[in-house]
């Protein structure tokens, strides 16, 4: 107990005049509009509608943390199929189980992250997984995904994606 209270007074100052005076909490602060604003945010608050005055249409998502043409591509491709989850600040999309209605024995799933905000092709990883019905017909059986469908997902969404850009681009000029 000694030593905390030594280390206390070992820390105060015989001349306190150096220490900021704090702010009186019973007078009015004035406040302009064209004054700059501390938020807790950071400088210029929190920006949810992408209206980023620094985001020169690039896509990097304004409001969202992932790449705007991305997400909106992806949702575009997979429209068909039901979703569980969508993430639009971890960039994650999850379909629930489609089954095709030519193959009805058969049913997909989606799991698709959007993992940059630029607009790259390595900024986007899908997963498909693919369920067989068993040979009585009373339930799902995991069955292999052919190597090919990922990528072939993947690149309908980078197509749509580069799509949406060029319309984006081509409206803002």
């Amino acid at each position: 107990m000694a030593i905390v209270a030594m280390a206390v007074l070992a820390s105060c100052d015989e001349n306190s005049d150096n220490y900021p005076v704090p702010p009186n909490p019973h007078e009015k602060t004035r406040y302009t509009k064209d004054a700059p604003q501390d938020t807790v945010f950071g400088p210029g608050g929190l920006n949810l509608f992408g209206n980023d005055s620094k985001n020169k249409g690039g896509g990097e998502g304004g409001g969202i943390g992932v790449n705007v043409y991305l997400w909106r591509a992806t949702l575009d491709t997979v429209s068909f199929m039901p979703l569980t989850s969508a993430d639009p600040f971890g960039g994650v999309i999850i379909t629930d189980w489609y089954s095709p209605p030519e193959t009805p024995n058969e049913r997909l799933k989606l799991s698709i992250f959007i993992l940059d905000r630029q607009l790259r092709a390595d900024g986007l990883r899908v997963s498909v997984f693919r369920q067989v019905k068993s040979a009585d017909g009373n339930s799902w059986v995991d069955a292999k995904v052919d190597a090919k469908t990922a990528t072939q997902m993947e690149d309908s969404i980078l197509a749509r994606a580069r799509e949406l850009r060029v319309a984006d681009n081509a409206t803002k000029s």
